[in-house]
Order: structure tokens, then C-alpha cells, then sequence
């Protein structure tokens, strides 16, 4: 077992986030264009030429924060690199939205799945967000373009949520709905919110987050579903044979159910920007984070799981490394809000876990997956999706909470 470090020192979570960026940077450039997206454990590039927008807007944020709490120029000038390949690559100046996964050869852009996304139009938003935060002053009018495009071609005035899937052409719209697009539109939002100081994104935020996770959840026990048709009720069945599916996994997720903590706890800090009353976010967000360590911590090995069945019993026992880094934000967030011992806990037990069995000590960065008894699937540390834009998020959002709180 490593050494383990003062996870309450500020100090010790920037360097680990330094550290992390430095597994990416400078070589997940790519001078051409773009990032690249996929990357073994020593951070070999497996696959140079495919380009999926989930990563490609991540790289913006994980540059903007670092940007913003490092300082140094080139990271800046990643932000700058991200957002053009969005601009020239990904967006659809004919039809509007952006690609999902792209092949991109020698320079030129050759679009394997134009599908519209509502998902992926909240990580947009958000690179955009954090591009302005940046200092990138030329994505603020983009940011406002991608709310709007999302209001006209996902939201439902009569659920108060966003639909998540059409397609390219935006003439089929998908009956499938999911909580996991409007979660991270909420998590959009608040930054759109942060960059801009408009009010109508934070109060959009706000609707999102309730009609989730309180009025979707009563038709789920009091939890958060992942998956309903298209009137909004529960689609208990979807991909329940697929529970590993990397967008819209099979099962209560209890990573999920802290990221909604985290999301709360961020929108009741900002209520006093709202003519609203935001009473319920805490006890939601205490009810959702202590359902999902009771019912997803692993006794034996340690851990939460990624996936819990109907009845809350352990259907999928592999250990995430998203999910750990989102329920420490969460921990310490209900820490600070509550001031109860219970939370800085769980917050030490999980980053001791992380650090003992998830983060690369030699080389930089999170392991993605790792099985029941905390063993490597697969040397493939960062595939289309990741980039580490959970674990260096979760370390900033924690040094904001440490700054409130007194030394333990």
C-alpha cells in the first residue's frame, strides 16, 4: 500500500491533479488537430484517428481548470487547440450539432456517426463554459448557440427535460429518454451560469435537478433511474443486457446517486441568485449519497460498485474509477454543509481507496476499471470518453470545499 497523504491538504490534491494533466500533457496534442483520444497505461497513443466528442470537449475542460489554477500559457493554448477542432471537426455548419465520433486523417475530418446527442451537447456547453472562464473570450457567443440548440431540437416544455438522441439530420427523435443527458446538463448549466452570471441558465439548472431527482425518483423508490421511455416512465428493461454499457449502463448507479450529491450541494450554493426555494436539495442529496455507500460500498475489497439491480443488491461488482472520484466530492461537499464526522469519513475512506488501487503512481492518471478484488481489466488507461476529467474536476471542486473548512 503507498504512502498515504493529507487528503484535507489543498496542496496535496493540486499536486495530484498537476500530475494527472502531466500524464496527458503535452501528449495528447495533436499538432494536426485536435486530441488524441486513446492511450495505454505508460500513455502510448492505441489509436490515433478516431475522435469522439465526449473526449474532445473534455480535453477543453481538463485544460481550461488547469489553466485557471496553474497559469500556465500552454494550457491556455490547449483550450484554444479543443475548441477549434469543435468548431472545424465536430460541428455540422449544415444541419447544426456536432458529430459524435469522427475519423480524423491527415488533417480532414471523415464523420463515422453524425447522431445528435443530448449528452453530448451538455459537454459541449460546458467546454464552451469553461473555454470563456479561460479566458477564451471567442466561445461566449458559442456557449449561448449550444443552449439554444439544445432548447430547440431536446427540450420538453410539458417534462421540464431534455430528450437524448436524433438523428443527424434531426428528423428522428428517439423515443429513449435518460436522467444521465440532464444530469450532466445540469452540470452544465451551473457553469454557463459561473461564465455568464445569466440567471436563466441557473434557474434551468435548477429545474433539471428537481424534476430528477425528485419528481423522477418518486416513480423510482425515492432513487434515480437511468432509463424511461418517451413519456417518462421507468424502462426497467433497457440494456439489461448491456449493465456495462458506457453511456447508458443497465441499474441504479450509485455513482450517479453522489454525482447528483455533488450537483445538489453546487446548486444550493447559488440559491441566493434564485427567487426559489431550495430546501430539498440537502436532505436529496444526503438521502441519495448514503443509499449509495450503504448499498455499493464493498465490505470485502473496498470500492463502490458500478451497477445495483432493482432491489439494490450489487449487479455489477467492477469498481469504476469515476464513481470514486464523484462520491469524494460529494462526501466533502456534506461534510462542510453539514459539519457531520460521518461524511469526512467516508471521504477519507474513499480517496485512501483510490489512491491505494486506482491512481498510476509511476505514470500519471486513474486506472479506468478494475474487477470485484480491484485487478486491471485491460491496459487500456484512458480510452474514448475519459481523460480524466472526473478525477482532476473532483480534486478542484475538493480544494474549493477545503478552503471553508478548518484543518482536520
Amino acid at each position: 500500500m503507498p504512502h498515504l497523504p493529507d487528503f484535507r491538504s489543498p496542496a496535496v490534491l493540486l499536486a495530484h491533479a498537476k500530475h494527472t494533466m502531466d500524464f496527458y500533457h503535452p501528449r495528447s496534442i495533436d499538432p494536426s488537430g485536435g486530441f488524441f483520444h486513446f492511450f495505454k497505461d505508460d500513455g502510448t497513443v492505441y489509436d490515433a484517428q478516431q475522435r469522439h466528442l465526449v473526449s474532445s470537449t473534455r480535453f477543453v475542460f481538463t485544460y481550461a481548470m488547469a489553466f485557471r489554477r496553474f497559469g500556465d500559457p500552454a494550457y491556455q493554448a490547449g483550450v484554444r487547440h479543443g475548441v477549434r477542432f469543435l468548431r472545424e471537426a465536430h460541428f455540422d455548419r449544415t444541419h447544426g450539432g456536432y458529430a459524435w465520433l469522427l475519423r480524423w486523417r491527415n488533417g480532414q475530418a471523415e464523420v463515422i456517426d453524425g447522431t445528435r446527442h443530448a449528452y453530448g451537447l451538455a459537454f459541449v456547453l460546458l467546454a464552451y463554459a469553461h473555454a470563456v472562464m479561460a479566458g477564451v473570450e471567442e466561445a461566449r457567443p458559442w456557449m449561448a448557440e449550444t443552449f439554444a440548440l439544445m432548447e430547440q431540437r431536446f427540450w420538453s416544455e410539458s417534462a421540464g427535460l431534455y430528450a437524448d438522441e436524433a438523428s443527424a439530420d434531426w428528423q428522428v427523435l428517439s423515443p429513449y429518454r435518460g436522467q444521465n443527458a440532464n444530469m450532466h446538463a445540469c452540470e452544465a448549466l451551473l457553469a454557463a451560469f459561473q461564465a455568464s452570471g445569466e440567471t436563466h441558465y441557473l434557474e434551468r439548472a435548477a429545474l433539471l435537478a428537481r424534476h430528477i431527482t425528485v419528481r423522477q425518483a418518486q416513480r423510482c423508490d425515492g432513487l434515480i433511474w437511468e432509463h424511461y421511455d418517451a413519456h417518462w416512465q421507468p424502462d426497467w428493461l433497457f440494456n439489461r443486457h448491456d449493465p456495462a454499457n458506457l453511456f447508458r449502463p443497465w441499474g441504479y448507479q450509485p455513482g450517479h446517486f453522489t454525482e447528483w450529491s455533488k450537483l445538489l450541494l453546487q446548486l444550493e450554493a447559488q440559491s441566493h441568485h434564485l427567487d426559489q426555494d431550495l430546501s430539498w436539495t440537502l436532505p436529496t442529496a444526503a438521502q441519495l449519497f448514503r443509499v449509495a455507500v450503504r448499498r455499493g460500498w464493498d465490505a470485502e475489497h473496498g470500492g463502490l460498485c458500478y451497477s445495483l439491480a432493482p432491489d439494490l443488491t450489487v449487479c455489477d461488482a467492477d469498481k469504476y474509477f469515476w464513481v470514486q472520484a464523484e462520491s469524494a466530492v460529494a462526501a466533502a461537499l456534506l461534510a462542510r454543509r453539514t459539519g457531520d464526522k460521518l461524511y469526512w469519513d467516508w471521504y477519507e475512506r474513499l480517496w485512501a481507496y483510490s489512491w491505494t488501487h486506482f491512481v498510476d503512481h509511476e505514470h500519471g492518471a486513474w486506472y479506468r476499471i478494475l474487477d470485484h478484488q480491484n485487478r486491471k481489466l485491460s491496459d487500456e488507461k484512458s480510452p474514448a470518453g475519459k481523460v480524466d476529467y472526473h478525477t482532476m474536476g473532483a480534486a478542484y471542486d475538493i480544494v474549493d470545499v477545503l478552503k471553508d473548512v478548518p484543518a482536520a
